[in-house]
């Protein structure tokens, strides 16, 4: 009776352990996918990553090119720019270096033609019989000056009878004219030159305005007027 029972039980024990056994299994197969599963989003999320990378070194790399590109096109402008400047500068100081010389020279002309004039105005000098050669050789040397002037690209301003320019003009004085009218040079009291296309000096001129109506003249025209309806 014993071994029937010892044989009964080892039956029933049996098929517990096989259950218990295929429960570990599944345990274990379960366990396994979920490191297969978090082996792959590892693997998932280290491609993203890489990929990342890839597009931040990417992006760098193109911006530090387009930073290069465009600091090579400002160096070339800078050098274009100092280049055409430097051409300007040498091409003017090659065609106006002479423009401070031949401002002072005028100074020597100014000086001659004011000697020309006192002399001319000096009562004391017109019985001197030798008075109008000496005019005559004052007024060929000033002659040979403006000679020479014109020669280099130095020549006097029309301004007589012009309306008045205040870009080579200067006014100095203003008369009362009523045949002219208002703002035209009358007199030149300083002649003015040009340097090539430059202006060297300024004319100083004497220009044309209106008369001016006194008040009373006014009130004697207002009189008369109202006399001639009455």
């Amino acid at each position: 009776m014993e071994k029937e029972n010892d044989i009964k039980n080892n039956k029933t024990s049996a098929p517990e352990l096989n259950v218990n056994e295929e429960k570990e299994d599944q345990v274990e197969e379960l366990d396994a996918s979920e490191e297969k599963e978090d082996q792959v989003e590892e693997l998932d999320a280290s491609e993203e990553k890489e990929d990342q990378v890839l597009e931040i070194k990417e992006t760098t790399f193109e911006e530090k090119l387009k930073e290069t590109h465009d600091k090579l096109l400002r160096a070339l402008a800078d050098s274009e720019n100092q280049r055409r400047r430097s051409q300007k500068e040498t091409k003017e100081a090659f065609e106006y270096g002479g423009f401070n010389f031949a401002r002072e020279t005028l100074s020597l002309l100014d000086n001659l033609q004011r000697a020309h004039q006192s002399i001319k105005d000096d009562e004391s000098l017109k019985e001197n019989k030798d008075l109008n050669k000496f005019l005559e050789n004052i007024q060929i040397i000033e002659k040979d000056l403006v000679t020479i002037f014109e020669k280099n690209n130095i020549k006097k301003i029309n301004c007589l009878n012009q309306k008045f320019d205040p870009n080579n003009h200067q006014a100095m004085l203003e008369i009362e004219d009523e045949s002219a009218e208002p703002g035209i040079v009358l007199k030149e009291i300083q002649p003015g030159y040009f340097f090539k296309d430059r202006l060297l000096r300024p004319s100083f001129v004497a220009i044309a305005k209106k008369k001016e109506v006194k008040s009373h003249e006014k009130t004697e025209k207002n009189n008369d007027s109202t006399l001639v309806e009455k």
